[in-house]
């Protein structure tokens, strides 16, 4: 689903992996974090898609509210897990978004 986001300027994290191939425990984990991270403040939106590599993309307000995101404890423990078990690579970018266009049928 495309996030429907406000009217820019407003953050976009973009989380780019390549996971291993010991991934239990992974889908619950990455559902449970959605849900979490809808419940922060300044959170916007979220977009994912995986094939070789998982592209996921969360909307936040601002930088003060990306960063509370991720000094949250049980996203903290969940990324530790990444690092040590889900993920063989990840990169993350913080951007403002400054424009957006788009069409709907």
């Amino acid at each position: 689903m495309i996030a429907k986001t406000p009217q820019p300027p407003y953050y976009a994290v973009i989380f780019s992996s390549k996971l291993t191939d010991d991934i239990e425990g992974y889908i619950e984990t990455a559902d449970k974090m959605e849900q979490l991270a809808k419940k922060q403040p300044g959170y916007l939106g979220f977009e994912s898609g995986r094939s070789s590599i998982g592209i996921s993309v969360s909307y936040w307000k601002d930088l003060d509210a990306i960063k509370a995101w991720k000094h949250q404890m049980e996203h903290a423990q969940a990324r530790e897990k990444g690092r040590n078990q889900w993920y063989e690579s990840f990169f993350v970018r913080i951007c403002k978004v400054e424009k957006e266009y788009g069409f709907e049928r």
